[in-house]
Protein backbone atom coordinates (compact mmCIF):
# COMPACT_ATOMS: atom_id res chain seq x y z
CA UNK A 1 0.00 0.00 0.00
CA UNK A 2 1.02 3.70 -1.15
CA UNK A 3 0.87 5.53 1.89
CA UNK A 4 1.64 9.81 2.61
CA UNK A 5 3.63 10.36 5.78
CA UNK A 6 2.42 12.63 8.21
CA UNK A 7 5.36 12.88 10.38
CA UNK A 8 8.94 11.35 10.27
CA UNK A 9 8.52 7.83 10.58
CA UNK A 10 12.10 5.50 11.49
CA UNK A 11 13.04 3.64 8.57
CA UNK A 12 10.47 5.05 6.27
CA UNK A 13 10.77 8.58 5.36
CA UNK A 14 10.08 12.27 6.21
CA UNK A 15 7.04 13.98 6.25
CA UNK A 16 5.33 14.48 3.28
CA UNK A 17 7.04 11.47 1.61
CA UNK A 18 4.36 9.05 -0.23
CA UNK A 19 5.94 5.45 0.71
CA UNK A 20 5.25 1.62 -0.26
CA UNK A 21 4.44 -0.68 3.24
CA UNK A 22 3.19 -3.75 3.87
CA UNK A 23 -1.01 -3.54 3.89
CA UNK A 24 -1.26 -4.87 7.85
CA UNK A 25 1.39 -2.38 8.71
CA UNK A 26 -0.35 0.41 7.26
CA UNK A 27 -4.05 -0.68 8.44
CA UNK A 28 -2.60 -1.73 12.19
CA UNK A 29 -0.40 1.02 12.99
CA UNK A 30 0.72 3.75 10.38
CA UNK A 31 -3.15 4.62 9.77
CA UNK A 32 -4.91 4.41 13.14
CA UNK A 33 -1.85 6.17 14.70
CA UNK A 34 -2.53 8.97 12.57
CA UNK A 35 0.93 8.85 11.19
CA UNK A 36 -0.26 8.22 7.44
CA UNK A 37 -2.91 8.53 4.64
CA UNK A 38 -3.68 6.60 2.07
CA UNK A 39 -1.57 7.65 -1.17
CA UNK A 40 -4.73 9.22 -3.40
CA UNK A 41 -5.46 12.64 -5.13
CA UNK A 42 -7.58 13.53 -2.51
CA UNK A 43 -5.26 13.28 0.53
CA UNK A 44 -2.22 14.33 -1.40
CA UNK A 45 -4.21 17.80 -1.74
CA UNK A 46 -5.63 17.27 2.17
CA UNK A 47 -1.42 17.12 3.01
CA UNK A 48 -0.42 19.94 1.00
CA UNK A 49 -3.52 22.46 2.49
CA UNK A 50 -2.25 20.97 5.93
CA UNK A 51 1.21 21.29 5.65
CA UNK A 52 2.21 23.97 7.26
CA UNK A 53 -0.42 23.08 10.48
CA UNK A 54 1.29 19.47 10.48
CA UNK A 55 4.97 21.44 10.77
CA UNK A 56 3.77 23.47 13.48
CA UNK A 57 2.40 20.63 15.32
CA UNK A 58 5.27 18.37 14.53
CA UNK A 59 7.91 20.86 16.44
CA UNK A 60 5.56 21.38 19.29
CA UNK A 61 5.64 17.78 20.00
CA UNK A 62 9.65 17.82 19.32
CA UNK A 63 9.66 20.49 21.85
CA UNK A 64 8.06 18.55 24.37
CA UNK A 65 9.73 15.30 24.00
CA UNK A 66 13.03 16.76 24.19
CA UNK A 67 11.74 18.48 27.32
CA UNK A 68 10.72 15.01 28.79
CA UNK A 69 14.51 13.56 27.24
CA UNK A 70 16.21 16.06 29.73
CA UNK A 71 14.86 14.02 32.62
CA UNK A 72 14.81 10.37 31.06
CA UNK A 73 18.17 10.51 29.77
CA UNK A 74 20.61 8.35 31.66
CA UNK A 75 17.89 6.80 33.89
CA UNK A 76 18.08 3.97 35.97
CA UNK A 77 15.15 1.83 37.11
CA UNK A 78 15.20 -1.24 39.26
CA UNK A 79 12.97 -4.30 38.20
CA UNK A 80 13.17 -6.90 40.87
CA UNK A 81 12.71 -10.69 39.39
CA UNK A 82 13.04 -14.26 40.37
CA UNK A 83 16.32 -15.75 39.09
CA UNK A 84 18.62 -18.82 39.28
CA UNK A 85 22.04 -19.08 40.55
CA UNK A 86 23.35 -18.36 36.93
CA UNK A 87 21.11 -14.79 36.63
CA UNK A 88 18.49 -16.43 34.21
CA UNK A 89 15.08 -14.81 35.51
CA UNK A 90 12.08 -17.07 35.92
CA UNK A 91 9.99 -15.34 33.30
CA UNK A 92 11.25 -12.08 31.69
CA UNK A 93 11.08 -8.23 30.86
CA UNK A 94 9.20 -6.56 28.44
CA UNK A 95 8.36 -3.72 26.85
CA UNK A 96 5.19 -3.15 28.92
CA UNK A 97 7.18 -3.76 32.05
CA UNK A 98 9.99 -1.12 31.28
CA UNK A 99 7.13 1.58 30.28
CA UNK A 100 5.71 1.05 33.77
CA UNK A 101 8.78 1.24 35.71
CA UNK A 102 9.25 4.81 34.03
CA UNK A 103 5.57 5.78 34.28
CA UNK A 104 5.77 5.06 38.08
CA UNK A 105 8.97 7.30 38.99
CA UNK A 106 7.20 10.23 37.14
CA UNK A 107 7.99 10.29 33.60
CA UNK A 108 5.29 8.99 31.66
CA UNK A 109 6.13 6.41 28.94
CA UNK A 110 4.05 4.18 26.78
CA UNK A 111 4.98 0.42 25.98
CA UNK A 112 4.98 1.07 22.12
CA UNK A 113 8.00 4.16 23.06
CA UNK A 114 10.46 1.43 24.39
CA UNK A 115 12.62 0.22 21.71
CA UNK A 116 13.30 -3.84 23.08
CA UNK A 117 13.92 -6.01 20.08
CA UNK A 118 13.92 -8.89 22.35
CA UNK A 119 12.37 -9.28 26.06
CA UNK A 120 15.17 -8.97 29.29
CA UNK A 121 15.82 -12.81 30.34
CA UNK A 122 18.69 -12.32 32.85
CA UNK A 123 19.75 -9.92 35.67
CA UNK A 124 22.55 -7.16 35.40
CA UNK A 125 22.41 -3.41 33.59
CA UNK A 126 20.91 -3.96 30.21
CA UNK A 127 20.76 -0.04 27.94
CA UNK A 128 17.54 0.36 26.71
CA UNK A 129 16.23 2.81 23.67
CA UNK A 130 13.30 4.94 24.46
CA UNK A 131 11.80 6.65 21.54
CA UNK A 132 10.02 10.05 22.92
CA UNK A 133 9.16 11.15 19.20
CA UNK A 134 10.68 10.16 15.83
CA UNK A 135 13.30 12.59 16.03
CA UNK A 136 14.33 12.67 19.73
CA UNK A 137 15.39 9.13 21.37
CA UNK A 138 16.76 8.49 25.04
CA UNK A 139 18.91 6.05 26.91
CA UNK A 140 17.79 4.25 29.91
CA UNK A 141 19.26 1.42 32.05
CA UNK A 142 17.61 -1.13 33.59
CA UNK A 143 19.13 -2.86 36.77
CA UNK A 144 17.36 -6.30 36.90
CA UNK A 145 18.18 -8.34 39.83
CA UNK A 146 16.60 -10.16 42.53
CA UNK A 147 16.41 -8.47 45.67
CA UNK A 148 16.97 -4.61 46.42
CA UNK A 149 20.55 -5.32 47.84
CA UNK A 150 21.48 -6.99 44.54
CA UNK A 151 20.70 -4.02 42.57
CA UNK A 152 22.58 -1.55 44.72
CA UNK A 153 25.68 -4.19 44.37
CA UNK A 154 25.37 -4.42 40.82
CA UNK A 155 25.04 -0.61 40.50
CA UNK A 156 28.52 -0.59 42.07
CA UNK A 157 29.44 -2.64 39.30
CA UNK A 158 29.45 -6.33 40.86
CA UNK A 159 28.76 -9.32 38.45
CA UNK A 160 26.36 -11.25 40.52
CA UNK A 161 26.27 -14.32 38.16
CA UNK A 162 27.81 -17.84 38.55
CA UNK A 163 30.09 -18.87 35.80
CA UNK A 164 29.63 -21.15 33.81
CA UNK A 165 33.28 -23.07 33.96
CA UNK A 166 32.38 -25.68 30.89
CA UNK A 167 36.26 -25.54 28.92
CA UNK A 168 38.11 -24.34 31.99
CA UNK A 169 41.39 -25.70 32.58
CA UNK A 170 42.25 -26.54 35.63
CA UNK A 171 45.65 -26.85 36.99
CA UNK A 172 46.74 -30.21 38.10
CA UNK A 173 47.83 -30.99 41.11
CA UNK A 174 51.35 -33.34 41.39
CA UNK A 175 52.42 -34.95 44.70
CA UNK A 176 56.17 -35.02 44.66
CA UNK A 177 55.83 -38.12 47.28
CA UNK A 178 53.34 -39.95 45.38
CA UNK A 179 54.85 -43.21 44.02
CA UNK A 180 55.50 -43.89 40.53
CA UNK A 181 53.12 -45.96 38.02
CA UNK A 182 56.13 -48.49 37.75
CA UNK A 183 56.29 -48.91 41.61
CA UNK A 184 53.11 -50.09 41.76
CA UNK A 185 52.23 -52.16 38.44
CA UNK A 186 54.09 -54.42 36.80
CA UNK A 187 55.53 -53.01 33.50
CA UNK A 188 54.83 -55.03 30.62
CA UNK A 189 57.62 -55.90 28.20
CA UNK A 190 58.40 -54.31 25.27
CA UNK A 191 58.43 -55.79 21.59
CA UNK A 192 62.28 -56.30 21.54
CA UNK A 193 62.33 -58.31 25.08
CA UNK A 194 59.47 -60.37 23.93
CA UNK A 195 61.88 -61.26 20.68
CA UNK A 196 64.95 -61.58 22.83
CA UNK A 197 62.93 -63.89 25.28
CA UNK A 198 61.93 -66.31 21.99
CA UNK A 199 65.45 -66.85 20.91
CA UNK A 200 66.74 -67.95 24.51
CA UNK A 201 63.60 -69.96 24.95
CA UNK A 202 64.26 -71.40 21.24
CA UNK A 203 67.77 -72.08 22.22
CA UNK A 204 67.29 -73.65 25.19
CA UNK A 205 65.19 -76.23 23.48
CA UNK A 206 67.39 -77.38 20.93
CA UNK A 207 70.15 -77.55 23.91
CA UNK A 208 68.24 -80.41 25.35
CA UNK A 209 67.49 -82.00 22.06
CA UNK A 210 71.19 -82.37 21.81
CA UNK A 211 71.99 -83.42 25.14
CA UNK A 212 69.44 -86.43 24.81
CA UNK A 213 70.60 -87.64 21.17
CA UNK A 214 74.01 -87.47 23.04
CA UNK A 215 72.60 -89.57 25.80
CA UNK A 216 71.12 -92.15 22.86
CA UNK A 217 74.47 -92.73 21.15
CA UNK A 218 75.91 -93.88 24.26
CA UNK A 219 73.53 -95.89 24.99
CA UNK A 220 73.77 -97.53 22.38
Amino acid sequence: MDVILLERVAKLGQMGETVKVKDGYARNFLLPQGKALRANKANLAKFEAERAQLEARNLERKSEAEGVASTLDGATYIIIRSAGETGQLYGSVAARDIAEAATADGVSVSRGQVRLERPIKSIGLHPVIVQLHPEVEVTVTMNVARSEDEAERQAAGEDLTVQDYDGFEFEEEVDEDAPDAEDIFEVAPDDDELALGSDDEGSADEASETEGDEETDKAE
